[in-house]
Parts: C-alpha cells; sequence; structure tokens
C-alpha cells in the first residue's frame, strides 16, 4: 500500500505551456552539426593545418610537407573510412598548394604526395578493420552481458527477511562472467544461497558454474534437508566433471527465523558481523572435501547451525578476495576491510570494500571476485520492498541450546555440527 507524501507549499494552478516546434531544417542542421561533432577527426585536422601553416610561413620548401601523413594515420585510430579520406584530401590539397607556391620540383612533390595518399589508403583500410572488430566485440559484449543475466540472476536488494548486496568481478579485462559463481533463492525452507569458486579459468569453469547454479537452484526448492541439496550437486559433479576438477563452495540455508545454517565444502569461511560490530571467520568444525571430490577423501560434509538474529550479518566472498596482493605481495585483509566499513547497507559496505580492494591491487584484480552480503535487519528499521518471490515458511524446528555460555561472548559464536 502506498501513501502519498504532502510536500508543503502553495498549490497553484497548472498552466498549459506551449511547446516548440523546430523546423525541420533546424532539426536536421543539429543533427547534421551533432554528428560531425561526435565523429569529426578535429586533432588530425589540426595537425595537417598546423604543419602546413608551418611549412607557408617558415618557406621551407619540402622539408615539413612529409609530415602531412601523420594527419590520415592519426585520424585512423580515432575517425571512419570517411575522416580518413577527408583528412587524407586535405593534406595532399594543402601539400599541392604549398608545393606549387614554393616552386618545388615536379618530381619531388609528386612522390610526397603520392606518400600521402597511400598512407591515406592504408589508414582507410585499417580505419574500417578497427570499425568492423569494434562492432563484433560490442556484439560479444551483448551476449556475455545476456549469459551473465541467465547465469548470475541478479539478486534484488531484499530477499525474504534479509538485505542483500552483491559485487562480482571477472579477472579478463572484457569478460562478464567467469569461474565464480553465486545464487540467492527463496524456498519453501527458507532462503538458500551458495557461494563458490570453479577450479579453472575460461569457458570450462563457466560452464561448470553454470552446471552447479543449475542444480542448486532446483535442489533448493526440492530438498527439505540442506546437506541433501549438497549431496545432489555433489553426485552431478562426480558425473560430469574430471578427476582434476572441483569446485570449492559454501551452502548457506536460514530455515527458521534466528537461526542459520551453513555447509563448508572446502571454501574461505564466511565472515559474521555480529550487531555489535564484531567480526567472526565461521571456520567449519568438520572440514569437507570441495564439490567433486568426495570420492577420493570418503569424507562427507557437516551441517553448521548457528544463530542468526536481527542486526547480523554474513559476508561470503571467493578467493579472489582474499589472495588479491598490492605491489608489496601483501594480501588484502578482508576481515579488517569489513570491519572499517560495515553499516546498516550491504550495498554500502560492499561498494566501500570492492573501492579499497581494488586500491589495494592497484586498480585490476588478477582473478575472479565474487562478494555477497547479506543483513537480518531489526523489526524496528525501515521496510525494504522486498523482491516476489514465493513466501518462504518456517518451520517450528528446535535447536539445542549449548551446554554452556562460555563459547557465547561478544563476537563469538556457538554452532551444532550435523553429518550427512
Amino acid at each position: 500500500m502506498s501513501q502519498a507524501r504532502d510536500h508543503g507549499g502553495e498549490h497553484r494552478p497548472i498552466r498549459p505551456c506551449r511547446k516548440r516546434v523546430a523546423s525541420p531544417g533546424a532539426s536536421a542542421r543539429r543533427r547534421v552539426a551533432g554528428q560531425l561533432a561526435v565523429g569529426a577527426p578535429v586533432l588530425p585536422v589540426l595537425v595537417v593545418a598546423v604543419i602546413a601553416f608551418v611549412d607557408l610561413v617558415g618557406g621551407a620548401g619540402m622539408i615539413w610537407l612529409p609530415l602531412l601523413a601523420a594527419g590520415p594515420a592519426l585520424a585512423a585510430t580515432t575517425s571512419g573510412l570517411r575522416g580518413v579520406l577527408g583528412v587524407g584530401l586535405l593534406a595532399v590539397v594543402l601539400g599541392a598548394m604549398v608545393g606549387t607556391r614554393d616552386a618545388a620540383p615536379g618530381r619531388e612533390l609528386a612522390a610526397v604526395l603520392s606518400a600521402v595518399v597511400a598512407v591515406t589508403v592504408a589508414s582507410g583500410l585499417a580505419s574500417a578493420l578497427r570499425g568492423r572488430r569494434e562492432r563484433v566485440l560490442a556484439a560479444v559484449r551483448s551476449v556475455a552481458e545476456a549469459a551473465q543475466q541467465a547465469l548470475l540472476t541478479p539478486i534484488p536488494a531484499a530477499v525474504g527477511p534479509f538485505r542483500v548486496a552483491v559485487r562480482y568481478s571477472a579477472a579478463a579485462a572484457e569478460a562478464r562472467i567467469g569461474g565464480d559463481l553465486y545464487a540467492l533463492v527463496p524456498t519453501p525452507y527458507g532462503v538458500r544461497l551458495i557461494v563458490g569458486d570453479v577450479r579453472g579459468k575460461g569457458l570450462p569453469a563457466v560452464g561448470t558454474a553454470a552446471l552447479v547454479l543449475g542444480i542448486f537452484r532446483e535442489a533448493a526448492y526440492d530438498e527439505p534437508d540442506l546437506l541433501d541439496v549438497v549431496d545432489r550437486i555433489e553426485r552431478s559433479l562426480a558425473r560430469n566433471l574430471g578427476f582434476d576438477d572441483f569446485v570449492t563452495a559454501v551452502v548457506a540455508g536460514y530455515p527458521q527465523a534466528g537461526h542459520l545454517e551453513v555447509v563448508n565444502c572446502g571454501h574461505a569461511p564466511p565472515l559474521l558481523v555480529r550487531e555489535s560490530g564484531d567480526v567472526v571467520a565461521v571456520e567449519p568444525t568438520h572440514p569437507a572435501p570441495p564439490l567433486g571430490l568426495r570420492a577420493l577423501t570418503g569424507e562427507t560434509a557437516s551441517l553448521q547451525v548457528m544463530p542468526f538474529a536481527d542486526g547480523d550479518q554474513l559476508l561470503l566472498y571467493t578467493d579472489g578476495v582474499t589472495e588479491a596482493r598490492n605491489h608489496s605481495r601483501e594480501f588484502y585483509p578482508l576481515a579488517e576491510g569489513l570491519a572499517r566499513h560495515v553499516s546498516d547497507e550491504p550495498a554500502r559496505t560492499l561498494t566501500a570494500l570492492h573501492d579499497e580492494l581494488l586500491a589495494h591491487v592497484g586498480g585490476r584484480l588478477h582473478d575472479d571476485a565474487a562478494l555477497l552480503l547479506l543483513r537480518k535487519p531489526s523489526l524496528l528499521e525501515p521496510a525494504v520492498h522486498e523482491a516476489t518471490f514465493p513466501e518462504a515458511t518456517f518451520p517450528e524446528a528446535t535447536v539445542p541450546e549449548p551446554a554452556s555460555d562460555a563459547g557465547r561472548g561478544r563476537g563469538s559464536y556457538w554452532v551444532q555440527a550435523r553429518s550427512s
């Protein structure tokens, strides 16, 4: 239900205004001027004009005229085929005028002008090829963006009872997706999420990430137990991956109010931020192998259950964040950075973390990096419009209390472990 807001002030009647309609000729002139302003080779024309002016004023004869070829060569880097040919024609005309004025020998002038024409033709060809590559690159980028939308579905700012933010950076300069993966889905068994990292890079890693995400989204809706979700991913990867391929991942769920389930399969431990601001690493009580390697080790994943109260936050990330190094080969201190920038808005927190991470590495990451932060707001905070998802139910399950309160001090947490 929406509410109208009164901004105050005196209400005045709205008077109709007359819209000035420009003449067709004026519109055409503005359109042509805009196109010329965008694509006109201003700098190459200026270079050609300066060279011709210096030669004309100095009376140096043929000394400066060969430099006219720099105009079309420079235009090839910024303009299209028409711009290059226009600059080349200008250079030839000015060269002929200056050479004729200085009574330059016809054979030498013809050689200079022929060189300018040859450079113009070569530059025009280079400009055409550059434009074709730019069009192909634009098409590839659009396909990559569509693939990212299909593979890494955008996560809204509010999902179920949580406020959520995600930041993802691919290591490749022109890539939009990589081997890191994340997903967050509301289910009949509560909100469930996964953050993982596929071994390797390139298209094989993207294919494996797509496989894991597809299985997770399906199993998260079907399986009441979070360990069964992990088992389904494990069985599918065992059938489809090679012997040396694997995926590290953290799978988490919120089955009932106030409690969070975490399954860590060889991944970096999530960071838990209490409402007090303390940051604690959620280390697995029983370490499990990465997904796809269970058959080699025989070890099974274990489930950790811990309290997750109002105001608490959980940060899941990939090793592209913690293994990012600066020029001194020092790793980025994620826990310290999170403690510095933590706020009540996950998007603001991740923006500050990401900016600091890029500053730490000097502007460019050398590995894929993913950050997912979710926060459980208190009931007193302003409501955030939630995404339209099937309503998640929280069954009335009971979680045993710890034997003592010794491990529940400030900045600590307690867990109940269960193996599959």
